[in-house]
Order: structure tokens, then C-alpha cells, then sequence
């Protein structure tokens, strides 16, 4: 694709970056069989190659209108276009670029403006969250349906390990999910301490940055992704810096990675090296931080066989049975894995999770349309809640298709959003495999 800059974007990091990506799609259209909205919609402006070819205006010099500003808002930023293309195009890099462009010359109405800035401080802000949510959760049975839905209930988290392990990782201090179902962090941390890994949540750092970056804040966005690495600095130095680095951190001793549990902020932070690229102080931090940042899938994939053995200790590492009947009939959980698009898509992470489970005795039941997105996207269920919901009963009619006995997945959004459409319980895999080694006392 052939572009022409607009002389006040050329030669900017925006300009350079958008104009390489444009020039690597060739218009083939694949990714338009993949799309959700376009699924939906069967607008060619609400589906990748629609949208590129309005931001490729834009970039051009093109004045964008509200309706521009409307088709790259239905995006759901699911990046199934980028596992889908041919010519690897950086679509979410591109899509972000443009609904800035867009967002600096298109006024939004001013219901609009509220929404967005409620949704970018109050979700951002635990003080504020947090309070929100446990008066939410007290009063849920009084209110409205559509409020309840994103209200999920309190489940009583357990208690959090207090043995120290000399093998540590870092867990982040996140603004949703501790609010919301609190039970997920402390599932991965009692399961990451039976295998003898300690995981340290380092109280000065917040949100991973998503929310601002894709609700028109990326300097706010910019500041939270500083503030991480700062705060997680202390334990990722090497050897010689921690001599001199403060104890700010408060944990004692290096960690050996990043494990992230929620897919959306684990696929914002493996981008901190992208975002902060131009930035001379935190440039090589940030690359360091998005090098040692890991799915919680990803860093438990090594440890299978010791989870394994902790899950099903009558079962050997051949997968045969010991010490029992082997012909003794079990019928195994029946369990459907949703991958989060920002999992699947984003980091380009597919078969891992199943894997683990079955490693742990689930028998994990195939679904139709596993690629296509639930609808939750961060705030989109929120700012576009029609085709949020389409999207999400879509995805329970293929999960439930079979009748499994639990629906599973890998991020907060998705398992609050999939719940409130389903009395199939919605929970995080983690915590279906926290339970799995407490039922066998390991």
C-alpha cells in the first residue's frame, strides 16, 4: 500500500511507524473473513481493511469525522486479523495511531467524554475501584441487570501463602482483578508456593496502563508503564545493581521473571519496550521488563510435570496409574477453555493452558469459533454494549454447546463478561487448578 504523509506527520514516530505498517498490507483481505464487527456488521469500514484504508486517509491529511471516529470505536482491538494476515501487519500498532489522530480532531459528544473519563480514572484508581466494587457487591441483588452484569459475586479468596521461597516471580499489582475476583491471585500464588516459588506483588506498582492507552490517554498510559518499572526495577536489576538499589521493592533477592494472569495486561506490558522505544531514560528497562514478562501459562509450562505430580499423585509421569486400580473408573471434570483474544491473538499463545489441565486430569471439551472474540475488550462491553452482547451470547452458545461443567479463561474481562450471559460457572484456570492440588492435599 502506497502512502503520502501529511507534512505534520511525516518524519514524527507516529508518521515513520504508521507508514511502514500501511505499506506492508496488500490488500488481501483476509483478515475481513476473521473480524467480529464485520461478522456482525458486513460493513467493509467496520471490518481491518476498512479501517486501514480510513486511518491510511488520515495520515494522508484526510479530516476525519465522527463517523470515522465511530468505525475505528466498534474495533475491539481482538487482533484475530493479525493472526489471520499473510503479511504480518501490525494492525493493533496501527489502530492505536489512528484513533489518536482521529480523537485530536474529532470533538466526541460530551455524554461520550464523561463515560470514557469515568471508565479511564475510576477503573485506574484502586482507592476508588475498590470501594465502588465492595459497595457493588453489597448491594447486588438490588441492582438494575445491566449494572449487576458487570458486578460479579464475592467468592471468599482463601488465605495467601506466608512460607518465603528462595525461587521468586513478581505478580502484578493490578487495578481490576484484585477488586473484582480477588480469589485469582491468591489461587496463583498458592500454586506457584506448592511448587516452591514465592510470588511477590510490589505495592508501588498499578495498573498495567491498558485502560488509559486505549480510552485516548497514552500520556497518562506512559506514566503508569513508568511507574511499573520503577517499581518492579529493584527485583530485575542484575546482581551489581541490586547492591546499590533500594529495598523500596520490599522483597529480598532477584525474580526471575514477570508472571502476569491476566492475558490483556500481560499483552500491554510485553509492549513496554514498543512504548517506551524513544524514551532515552527507560528505553532499555522497558525492553528488559517486556523480555522477562510471562504469561502465568508460559512460566507454569516448565513446571508441568512437578504440577502434574502435584495434581494427580497417583498418576506417573508416563500418565499410567499408581498404586490403584488402573481400569478404576474416574469420569475426569469436563472443562471448556475460552483463550482470550488478547492470549491467543496478542500473544500469540494457543494450546498451552489446555495442556496444563489436561496434564491435571480435565478433559477439555473442543468448541466451535474458538478464534473470534467474546465481546469484553477491555471498556468496549461497556461503550459499545449491543454488539458486546452479541458477541458474548455467540461465544456461550459454541462454549456451552456440549454442557461442560465449567467454563474456564485467562482474563478478568472476559470471565466477568461471559458470566453475566450464563449460570455455567465462569472461572479463572487457575483457579480450577488451585483446587485440583488442594483436593489431593499436596
Amino acid at each position: 500500500m502506497q502512502t503520502n504523509l501529511a507534512d505534520w506527520l511525516r518524519d514524527t514516530p507516529d508518521g515513520i511507524e504508521a507508514d511502514s505498517i500501511l505499506r506492508s498490507c496488500v490488500h488481501c483481505g483476509f483478515c475481513t473473513a476473521t473480524c467480529p464487527t464485520y461478522q456482525l456488521l458486513g460493513d467493509e469500514l467496520d471490518g481491518p481493511r476498512g479501517r486501514i484504508y480510513l486511518i491510511k486517509q488520515v495520515v494522508e491529511g484526510v479530516t476525519p469525522t465522527r463517523q470515522t471516529q465511530e468505525h475505528l470505536d466498534r474495533c475491539l482491538t481482538c487482533r484475530n486479523c493479525e493472526s489471520t494476515c499473510p503479511s504480518g501487519v501490525q494492525y493493533g500498532h496501527l489502530v492505536d495511531i489512528g484513533r489518536k489522530l482521529v480523537d485530536r480532531q474529532v470533538e466526541r459528544p460530551a455524554a461520550d467524554r464523561l463515560l470514557r473519563g469515568a471508565l479511564r480514572e475510576g477503573m485506574t484508581r484502586r482507592s476508588l475501584f475498590d470501594t465502588a466494587m465492595r459497595i457493588g457487591q453489597a448491594v447486588r441483588p438490588l441492582l438494575p441487570e445491566a449494572l449487576k452484569a458487570k458486578v460479579p459475586q464475592r467468592r471468599d479468596p482463601g488465605s495467601w501463602p506466608a512460607r518465603s521461597h528462595a525461587r521468586k516471580v513478581i505478580l502484578l499489582n493490578g487495578c481490576v482483578q484484585p477488586a473484582m475476583i480477588p480469589a485469582i491471585d491468591a489461587a496463583t500464588a498458592r500454586v506457584l508456593d506448592a511448587l516452591g516459588i514465592e510470588a511477590v506483588v510490589v505495592p508501588r506498582s498499578g495498573c498495567c496502563g491498558a485502560i488509559r492507552h486505549h480510552l485516548d490517554d497514552q500520556a497518562g498510559a506512559l506514566d503508569d508503564v513508568r511507574r511499573n518499572i520503577d517499581a518492579w526495577w529493584p527485583l530485575l536489576a542484575s546482581d551489581t545493581e541490586l547492591a546499590s538499589a533500594s529495598d523500596s521493592a520490599g522483597g529480598t533477592g532477584r525474580a526471575e521473571a514477570i508472571v502476569i494472569n491476566a492475558s490483556g495486561c500481560g499483552a500491554m506490558i510485553k509492549d513496554y519496550a514498543h512504548l517506551l522505544r524513544h524514551d532515552p531514560l527507560y528505553a532499555e528497562k522497558a525492553a528488559q521488563v517486556s523480555a522477562m514478562t510471562l504469561d502465568l501459562a508460559q512460566f507454569l509450562a516448565a513446571e508441568r510435570d512437578r504440577l502434574q505430580a502435584l495434581c494427580r499423585p497417583g498418576i506417573g509421569a508416563d500418565g499410567d496409574a499408581v498404586g490403584r486400580d488402573a481400569h478404576e473408573p474416574t469420569r475426569p471434570p469436563r472443562l471448556v477453555f475460552h483463550p482470550p483474544c488478547t492470549l491467543q491473538h496478542g500473544q500469540q499463545i494457543k494450546g498451552e493452558v489446555e495442556s496444563l489441565l489436561r496434564a491435571c486430569g480435565a478433559e477439555i471439551v473442543p468448541f466451535a469459533e474458538s478464534h473470534l472474540c467474546c465481546g469484553s475488550a477491555g471498556t468496549y462491553s461497556v461503550l459499545q454494549p449491543t454488539l458486546a452482547t452479541q458477541l458474548r451470547d455467540r461465544k456461550l452458545s459454541n462454549l456451552q454447546a456440549d454442557a461442560p461443567d465449567q467454563i474456564l479463561s485467562a482474563n478478568i474481562g472476559c470471565l466477568t463478561h461471559l458470566q453475566s450471559g450464563t449460570d455455567t460457572p465462569v472461572r479463572h484456570w487457575i483457579e480450577w487448578l488451585d483446587r485440583a492440588i488442594a483436593r489431593t492435599g499436596s
